[in-house]
């Protein structure tokens, strides 16, 4: 049996960089030889937090999207754009941002790929527990200035990923992980288990 191709790349050309994304282009051999061209969205990649209270409801905020031009519920999240920041760090930090709460207890839960095909985009999402109220830095801007936050208890939270009433990707996989742990019907991995498709490329260009 021979060994599967490894799809190498022939040529690759920027063909944008932004503040938090980059486009790139690269001409990927295909098994056969023949080179095609694939777009690829280079990403800092992020982090998401599923913080669960002492009642068992999870904190949710309410947030513009303007690619989709509507408010969704999700979880509080961040990217990862300190050099050097730990991701359990980069979520902590965007837990206290964006809802004015700090965890004792963090586990992880998942990562997601959300567009594999377009993007090198993946969230690591942690499970937060024992949750106490810090004091939310102030200033807050742009979409985050208007964000809304709410409880909501896990079951109905998953309930509404099912409806339809929550479409963002890592959230809703946070949510039924968090769900799938907490009854048992899965274990977790170690808090700082490997992440093996953390971006990296566009870090590595050092904007």
């Amino acid at each position: 049996m021979s060994p599967p191709h490894a799809f190498p790349v022939a040529r690759s050309e920027t063909m944008y960089v932004g503040r938090v994304l980059a486009l790139r282009c690269d001409q990927v051999v295909m098994p056969g030889g023949r080179a095609t061209e694939r777009e690829v969205i280079e990403h800092p990649g992020a982090v998401a937090v599923v913080a669960l209270d002492e009642r068992a409801r999870v904190v949710m905020i309410h947030q513009y999207r303007h690619p989709l031009e509507r408010r969704l519920w999700e979880l509080p999240a961040g990217l990862l754009d300190e050099p050097g920041e730990d991701p359990v760090a980069t979520a902590s930090r965007e837990l206290r941002e964006e809802t004015g709460l700090a965890a004792s207890d963090w586990s992880l839960l998942v990562d997601v790929a959300g567009s594999p095909g377009l993007s090198d985009e993946t969230v690591r999402i942690y499970l937060a527990r024992d949750l106490v109220e810090v004091e939310r830095p102030t200033g807050a801007d742009d979409e985050e200035a208007d964000l809304a936050i709410d409880r909501v208890a896990l079951a109905d939270a998953v309930a509404r990923v099912l409806a339809g009433e929550v479409v963002n990707g890592p959230t809703m996989a946070g949510l039924l992980a968090a769900h799938a742990v907490l009854s048992g019907a899965a274990s977790q991995r170690p808090l700082h288990a490997p992440w093996r498709d953390r971006p990296t490329r566009f870090a590595a260009r050092g904007r």
